[in-house]
C-alpha cells in the first residue's frame, strides 16, 4: 500500500529510481558529519595511512592497504604481542562499553560546528550493529549488536534522539556486506534475503534516517544486492520515501551512475552537474587511531579551504569524527569542528544554499599539477599546496566561488595586501560589496573585463579568522 500523500510510486528500474529528484535540503546543506564507531574503537589501531576500522580485515587475512609500504603482517602483529594469539576480535565488543557516550553533547558539538546533517556507521563491515538487531547475531553463536553485549544500550536510538532535538539531519551508514558472515561467506544469496535486506528495513523503519548511507557494494552487481527492489521500497513504502535521501554505492559499477548523489573519498572532488559529496577523516583513518600523531591531522585551515573546495564545486563535504570506545569523541576533533563552527558563523552564507557559479575558482599563473607522492588517498594537505603553501612556480587557487541568487561570493585563502583582481568579471553598477563579517565595505572598480576590490583594513583582534575571508558581491548581474 502507498503511504498517503506519496506523489509518485517508483518502479524498481534505474529509470524510474533516477527519475528521483535530490531533495533540495540536502544539496543545500553542504557541510555533514561522519561518524565511525563500533567494536574497532576498542583497538582503536593500524599503521599511518591506513583505516582503523578495517581492523578485523587486517587481522584475520594478515594483509593491509593504504598509503604506506607494508608487508601486511603489522596489524596480525600488533594484536598478537598486545593481546595475545587467542584473543579473537569478537571478544572486543564486551570492552566496548561507550560509558562515557552523551548523545545530548554530541548533538550540540554537531550543531555548534555549523554542520547540517550527520551520518552514523550503524554497521561497518565487521557486522556489529549499534541498536538491538535481531539479525546482528543470525548464524552466529554469540550476541553481535551494542544492546546485548558491550554498551547494552541502543546507540542510534540515542542519538537519533539527542540529534533530533537540533536542526542537524540525522542520517545512517550502512554495510551492506559482512566480511567474515558465515551466510555471506558460503551463500550470499541467503545473506542478501534473510538477513541484508530483513536487517536494512528494520534500521530504516525504526529511525527514519533523512539519509541512507550504503557501503560494501564492490563484490556484487546490484541486482544480486535486489538494490533496485530495495530502493523502490524505500521510496514506496518506508516511512521515509518522500524526504530520504541515498547515496550512489547500491552494486558493483553504480558509483557515479546512480543514486540520488554520488560519493568520492579522499579524493579532489569531482565537478559534475549531479549532486556529490566528498568524504574524508580529520586524521587519515576513518576509525579513531591511536596511532596518529598531531602532524596527521588536518589543520582547521586545511579543512575550511576543503569545504571551500568542494561547494565551490557544487558538492558537499562529509567529514569523519572517531568517537573512543568510551563514547568521546577526542579533543582535537572536537576543537576542529569548533573552529570550522567560528569560521562558518560569519562565512556561512556563503557556502550554506549555495550553487556553482560558472567557474568553480580562479587560478594563478603557474603549474597547476601538483605531486601526491603517489599516494592511494589524497591527504588534505593537496588544497594547502593548490592556496596558501604552494611549490616553487605553482599555481594557487587565489578565489572560489559560489553563487546564490543575486548574490556572487568570493573566497579567498590569502588576504590580499593591496587589491584582489577577479579575472573577467564584469558586475552592475548597482552592486555593493562587502567583507563578511566586517562593518567596513571594500572599495572596488571596474577595470576593463576585471573586478578590482580593495579591501579595508583588517580588525586588530583579526576577528574575521585567518583561514579565508569572503567578499560578498550583491546584485552582481
Amino acid at each position: 500500500m502507498q503511504p498517503r500523500g506519496r506523489s509518485k510510486r517508483y518502479k524498481p528500474t534505474w529509470e524510474s529510481l533516477d527519475s528521483r529528484s535530490t531533495p533540495q535540503w540536502f544539496t543545500d546543506a553542504k557541510f555533514g558529519i561522519f561518524i565511525h564507531w563500533g567494536g574497532y574503537s576498542v583497538p582503536a589501531w593500524s599503521p599511518k595511512g591506513t583505516y582503523a576500522e578495517w581492523y578485523q580485515y587486517w587481522l584475520q587475512t594478515k594483509s593491509l592497504a593504504g598509503n604506506g609500504n607494508f608487508n601486511g603482517k603489522e596489524v596480525y602483529e600488533y594484536h598478537k604481542s598486545t593481546y595475545g594469539p587467542f584473543f579473537r576480535y569478537y571478544d572486543f565488543a564486551k570492552q566496548f562499553k561507550a560509558e562515557l557516550f552523551n548523545p545530548d553533547q554530541w548533538a550540540q558539538l554537531f550543531e555548534q560546528a555549523g554542520a547540517k546533517y550527520m551520518v552514523l556507521t550503524s554497521k561497518h563491515h565487521d557486522g556489529y550493529a549499534l541498536w538491538p538487531s535481531k539479525e546482528a547475531g543470525q548464524a552466529r553463536d554469540f550476541p553481535w549488536n551494542s544492546a546485548e553485549v558491550g554498551p547494552k544500550r541502543d546507540l542510534v536510538g540515542d542519538l537519533a534522539k539527542s540529534v533530533r532535538k537540533t536542526d542537524v539531519k540525522f542520517g545512517l551508514y550502512y554495510s551492506l556486506f559482512e566480511w567474515f558472515h558465515p551466510w555471506w561467506k558460503n551463500d550470499k544469496q541467503r545473506y542478501v534475503n534473510e538477513h541484508m535486506i530483513p536487517q536494512f528495513k528494520d534500521l530504516v523503519t525504526r529511525y527514519k534516517p533523512s539519509i541512507v548511507w550504503p557501503d560494501g557494494e564492490w563484490s556484487m552487481e546490484a541486482e544480486q544486492w535486489k538494490s533496485k527492489e530495495l530502493l523502490a521500497w524505500l521510496y514506496n513504502e518506508s516511512p521515509v520515501g518522500d524526504s530520504v535521501v541515498v547515496n550512489d554505492r547500491w552494486g558493483k559499477g553504480t558509483r557515479h551512475n546512480h543514486g540520488a548523489y554520488y560519493t568520492t573519498e579522499y579524493e579532489s572532488g569531482l565537478e559534475a552537474g549531479h549532486p556529490w559529496e566528498e568524504t574524508r577523516g580529520m586524521g587519515f583513518s576513518f576509525g579513531y587511531n591511536r596511532n596518529e600523531d598531531i602532524e596527521d591531522y588536518s589543520s582547521a585551515q586545511a579543512l575550511v579551504l576543503l569545504l571551500a573546495d568542494v561547494v565551490s564545486k557544487g558538492g558537499n563535504l562529509l567529514l569523519n569524527i572517531g568517537p573512543t570506545a568510551h563514547g568521546k569523541i577526542p579533543p582535537i576533533m572536537q576543537e576542529r569542528l569548533l573552529q570550522m563552527g567560528e569560521w562558518l558563523q560569519i562565512n556561512g552564507e556563503a557556502i550554506y544554499g549555495t550553487r556553482p557559479w560558472e567557474k568553480p575558482y580562479q587560478w594563478s599563473e603557474g603549474k597547476r599539477e601538483f605531486e601526491t607522492e603517489d599516494q592511494v588517498y589524497l591527504g588534505s594537505d593537496y588544497i594547502l599546496k593548490q592556496t596558501v603553501d604552494p611549490a616553487r612556480g605553482q599555481a594557487i587557487k587565489e578565489a572560489f566561488f559560489t553563487r546564490k541568487e543575486d548574490n556572487l561570493y568570493v573566497i579567498v585563502p590569502n588576504w590580499p595586501k593591496e587589491k584582489l583582481v577577479v579575472d573577467s568579471l564584469t558586475v552592475s553598477e548597482h552592486a555593493s560589496i562587502q567583507l563578511l563579517g566586517s562593518e567596513k565595505n571594500p572599495e572596488w572598480e571596474q577595470e576593463g573585463a576585471d573586478l578590482i576590490i580593495y579591501p579595508p583594513e583588517l580588525p586588530v583582534d583579526n576577528s574575521l579568522s585567518d583561514y579565508a575571508y569572503t567578499f560578498k558581491i550583491s546584485d552582481f548581474r
